[in-house]
């Protein structure tokens, strides 16, 4: 039977001249009475506002309270302004020179916004040595993600010990220790973390677990606030949307799910992945990237436009992925070759292949498990098991991927992020690979590296 119902019977014409005589005296009616008004209702400038018997305008309290969308946008503006005014007028005391900061300020956003600002930068940097490495000790399995915050005062790192620990970058020393829900009686996570993701405000500090759930917590106390179910299989990645509280999550049950943190709650999920996401990255658009993992696709979901553009050029599993800016971005593989990327183009642009070779004859063992971007820069930083965190240069328009240093660090690493100013990176380092145990590296430790980075023209 079709879905639509066809050759229905019409009403006499009977019955149609009764309910014309009706319509004309109900709108005889009408015209005698005043029109009611709905609250959802939309009016014109020149609908009845004014009474047909006085000829005054009326206007409701609550029509005078609603604020436009124009009168939202200028107050934003102005915020956003006042906010920048504020934070350079502590280092700068000259009226005019702070003036140009702030309009270089605006400019700069505006580039970054639109993916259009990239900072030459990796040829400014010295090569970091071991001496330049800080190590932190407190996990007891493997570290498996790392986060750092907006001020670059704190790291957050997660492991297979269902442990999240706040560290401080100024003394080095931990601050929180959220236990598992198995140990002490903590509050913390029943399976390993596996991802972490915090608010651009440093408001909500999200984890993500093996067991399906996502903790939203307070950065500053770690107090739990809310716990979000609804994935079938392990929290793989989080990100925040940059400037928002909305929180993109991603899991190997090939989904990816939009929660407002605003009000607690789930929007939506987003299909396409045809086997288990790895990894997950957004900034200030309203869009995330994923890497599929063995369906070897990356995939950039817009939401507003509801779709996504797909990529391919791994030979393998794409295991990690980070954008540089709106419009580029870097993976890792388990192919042992990183990828760079521009939207515009469905293949990469760059493929550089043994990217991690090591001491071993077989390079393929030797999965990028890590990638990093210093965001709107040409600076990127990747991971593997062979010994060594690589730093690498991009070239102009993205067309070239050229290694630049490295340093050595034993074991897996798990996770790298650059602090937002680009004085230090951090990476997460463990005996195992944070997806399962293929390999074991005694001598590594289960730690956080904070590596210190100096550019030549610095005292």
């Amino acid at each position: 039977m079709s879905f639509f119902i066809k050759n229905r019977k019409r009403k006499p014409e009977k019955s149609q001249n009764k309910k014309q005589k009706f319509n004309d005296s109900q709108n005889k009616s009408d015209a005698r009475k005043p029109k009611k008004r709905f609250l959802g209702e939309e009016l014109d400038s020149d609908s009845d506002i004014e009474s047909d018997i006085e000829g005054k305008k009326t206007y409701s309290s609550s029509e005078e309270d609603i604020e436009t969308a124009q009168e939202k946008k200028l107050r934003l503006a102005k915020q956003y302004l006042s906010q920048i005014q504020a934070e350079e007028a502590d280092n700068l005391e000259d009226e005019e020179i702070h003036r140009d900061i702030v309009s270089h300020r605006l400019k700069q956003d505006i580039l970054e916004q639109t993916g259009r600002l990239h900072k030459q930068v990796a040829d400014d940097y010295i090569p970091p040595t071991i001496e330049d490495i800080t190590v932190l000790r407190g996990h007891q399995l493997s570290v498996t993600c790392i986060i750092i915050s907006s001020d670059s005062k704190h790291i957050y790192s997660g492991s297979k010990d269902c442990t999240i620990i706040k560290w401080d970058t100024q003394t080095c020393r931990k601050v929180y220790t959220v236990y598992g829900a198995k140990k002490n009686g903590g509050e913390g996570h029943s399976a390993h973390v596996m991802s972490l993701a915090i608010s651009s405000d440093g408001k909500y500090l999200a984890s993500g677990d093996a067991n399906k759930e996502i903790h939203i917590r307070n950065p500053e106390t770690m107090e739990k606030i809310k716990v979000f179910r609804g994935h079938r299989n392990t929290v793989s990645g989080l990100a925040f949307r940059k400037g928002s509280h909305q929180l993109f999550s991603a899991s190997h049950d090939r989904a990816v799910k939009i929660w407002n943190l605003d009000e607690m709650t789930y929007v939506e999920t987003l299909y396409g992945h045809e086997d288990a996401i790895t990894s997950i990255d957004s900034l200030t658009r309203e869009r995330a990237i994923t890497a599929g993992g063995r369906d070897a696709s990356i995939r950039i979901w817009k939401i507003i436009e509801e779709s996504q553009l797909v990529f391919h050029g791994h030979m393998g599993s794409i295991d990690c992925v980070s954008l540089i800016n709106e419009t580029n971005f870097v993976s890792g593989g388990d192919d042992n070759s990183i990828a760079l990327w521009g939207v515009m183009k469905k293949k990469p642009m760059v493929l550089v292949r043994n990217a991690h070779s090591g001491n071993s004859e077989e390079k393929s063992e030797f999965w990028i498990s890590a990638v990093a971007s210093l965001q709107h820069t040409d600076l990127i930083a990747t991971g593997s098991k062979d010994g060594m965190i690589r730093f690498w240069k991009c070239g102009d328009d993205f067309k070239s991927l050229k290694p630049i240093f490295s340093l050595p660090v034993t074991g897996f690493v798990n996770s790298l992020q650059f602090s937002k100013d680009g004085s230090f990176l951090v990476a997460g380092v463990g005996q195992e690979h944070k997806m399962g145990r293929w390999w074991r590296i005694k001598e590594a430790r289960n730690s956080i590296c904070i590596i210190k980075l100096s550019k030549a023209n610095e005292p």
